[in-house]
């Protein structure tokens, strides 16, 4: 158990299983008290069985959800689970958000919530990590599953690791595919999982993925997340081989991927988070 477990967390819980999952470890860990605030059209409804009390709202309603977090007494929040990307555009925002935006010369994930972060720190609420109580789930490099690369597909993970932190950098997006030395598709506005299939489409089968954590990556939001969705999108795509990470990115279910990705014949493996070296050849587990 941690020595720095809060008896009180919140959570601002997008969709998919990782408010469920993370909500289930800060439980396990000694968390005695769990809040969140959902989002409508988001969130899965499980939610209401995870957290001891929730907040529903729609999406941009910054104040609100400040104003939720400090009526419950919460000091300590993770942000958890994703937004569905087109729903940003067609929400309408309040008079904290929109004037939140208005203040941002760029928008997008580094931005947008590293200035909510600022905001809920003006009333006293602390953005953690969003790794909190996920620990577990950050892979050790090396291979995860039962397959090692071949030769061709570690030369194509070391391309995709080179330029998917470029392309991070820009904020363009975190996952790069790559087939023979050719890079087919970079992550944009899309996500991960329409890269994936859009790769697929280009490029047939045999095609690497490569997801990494920019440079100067803030923990505290958007950090990289592999889960069973992105198994369905690599079996859609024929995808051989999928590369993360090692200690940046989180696997979701983790035994159920990696069990997957076995009976997909699918690579997976975890390098180290290093600017310079080749893919390690080593193979190792998860730390558990």
């Amino acid at each position: 158990m941690r020595a720095d477990i809060p008896e009180s967390i919140g959570l601002i819980a997008g969709r998919g299983v990782y408010p469920r999952l993370l909500a289930e470890s800060a439980r396990t860990q000694g968390v005695k008290r769990i809040f969140a605030v959902a989002f409508k059209k988001e969130t899965d409804s499980v939610i209401n069985k995870c957290a001891d009390e929730v907040k529903w709202l729609n999406l941009g309603k910054l104040g609100a959800m400040i104003e939720a977090f400090t009526e419950a007494g919460i000091k300590d929040v993770v942000m958890v689970g994703q937004i569905t990307p087109t729903h940003l555009f067609r929400v309408r925002m309040d008079k904290a958000m929109l004037s939140l935006l208005a203040g941002l010369p760029q928008r997008n994930a580094h931005t947008i919530f590293g200035a909510i972060g600022d905001e809920l720190k003006k009333v006293g609420v602390e953005l953690q990590p969003a790794y909190l109580f996920m620990e577990s789930s950050m892979p050790a490099a090396g291979t995860l599953g039962k397959r090692a690369p071949t030769d061709r597909e570690r030369q194509d993970i070391e391309i995709g690791r080179n330029v998917a932190k470029t392309t991070s950098g820009l904020e363009i997006g975190q996952t790069v595919v790559i087939k023979e030395g050719t890079i087919l598709a970079v992550e944009a506005f899309e996500g991960t999982d329409d890269t994936i299939k859009r790769a697929g489409k280009l490029g047939g089968p045999g095609s690497v993925v490569v997801k990494v954590a920019k440079r100067g990556h803030d923990m505290r939001f958007d950090i990289p997340v592999i889960g069973l969705r992105t198994m369905k999108s690599l079996a859609k795509a024929r995808a051989s081989a999928l590369a993360v990470e090692a200690g940046r990115t989180i696997l979701l279910e983790r035994e159920a991927v990696i069990a997957e990705a076995d009976r997909l014949n699918i690579c997976l493996i975890a390098f180290e988070a290093k600017e310079t070296s080749n893919i390690e050849h080593r193979t190792s587990n998860i730390e558990s």
